[in-house]
């Protein structure tokens, strides 16, 4: 439904995350609903022009088109569990970081209900929605998506990865552990560093460019894993990228060594397996295959 603001849309969970996409609807001119456990939290979003429930169902009723962006999975169901039948027959997309499993389960939940369900994982940090680098992932119903995708182009690039309600949230999570890993192994180089009397901002300074030009190799290793040989010419080998000197700078700077030696770990599974000549792409291999 939309009326001469906009689409009618309804925002449950206002804290940072779900703040920054409501006042990205707001702005937008879109007549905007906003509901939240702590009820302070939408004070700024009403002085911007959104209206505030005084509780989620008054909120559901106000709108066709509903956002959860809740803390988790199990508050998805603690909120509107109650609201099933006020949610009948109107659009429900989920914004809540949820595991491939919840969100195929909320999908169906709503299916059940009666709902038209969007999956949605956010790839922004709060700052970032409606700005160029803000991607937002999405799965579910492909006519929710198609319906209201200029609405959801205002929080960043929206990209629908098919009616599996799960993939948006396998993408989210598996685009955020290769974060998380390289968030750690930055930080083990700062910690190496810092006996030494290097600052974490100098060595950031270095470590910036040579990660950035680092990502340029996921496309090759890309190409091997997909053509399954880890024996193609020019990959640096398993034997070669043993990383038993970097653990050995590391104790004697007087660090855990975790970071490294679960990547030591995962080269060393397959040299043993004898494969110590194939290329260091092979480690997905100890990925795929757990100890």
């Amino acid at each position: 439904m939309t009326t001469n603001n906009g689409v009618l849309v309804s925002v449950l969970g206002v804290g940072a995350m779900g703040s920054a996409l409501a006042g990205a609807l707001v702005k937008a001119g879109h007549a905007t609903t906003v509901w939240n456990r702590s009820p302070g939290k939408v004070d700024e979003l009403v002085t911007q022009g959104a209206q505030a429930a005084a509780t989620a169902g008054d909120a559901v009723r106000t709108s066709r088109l509903v956002i959860a962006c809740l803390l988790d999975h199990a508050s998805v169901h603690e909120v509107l569990d109650p609201l099933s039948d006020e949610l009948a027959g109107r659009t429900l997309v989920n914004v809540t970081t949820t595991t491939p499993a919840q969100s195929r389960e909320l999908a169906a939940w709503a299916a059940h209900a009666g709902v038209a369900y969007l999956d949605g994982g956010i790839m922004a940090v709060p700052h970032m929605i409606g700005q160029p680098a803000a991607s937002i992932l999405y799965s579910g119903s492909a006519d929710v998506f198609n319906q209201y995708r200029p609405l959801l182009d205002l929080w960043g690039t929206s990209t629908y990865f098919g009616e599996d309600g799960g993939l948006a949230s396998l993408y989210d999570l598996a685009l955020l552990a290769g974060m998380y890993v390289m968030f750690a192994g930055f930080m083990h180089g700062a910690a190496m560093v810092a006996p030494a009397g290097v600052t974490a901002g100098e060595f950031a300074a270095k470590a910036a460019p040579w990660l950035t030009a680092m990502t340029g190799s996921f496309q090759g290793f890309a190409t091997v894993i997909d053509g399954g040989d880890y024996t193609v010419e020019g990959q640096q080998s398993l034997q070669f990228s043993n990383l038993s000197d970097l653990l050995t700078a590391s104790s004697d700077q007087g660090i855990s060594t975790e970071v490294v030696t679960m990547v030591q770990q995962l080269i060393q599974r397959q040299i043993d397996a004898g494969h110590g000549e194939e290329g260091f792409a092979r480690i997905i291999e100890s990925i795929k295959q757990p100890g």
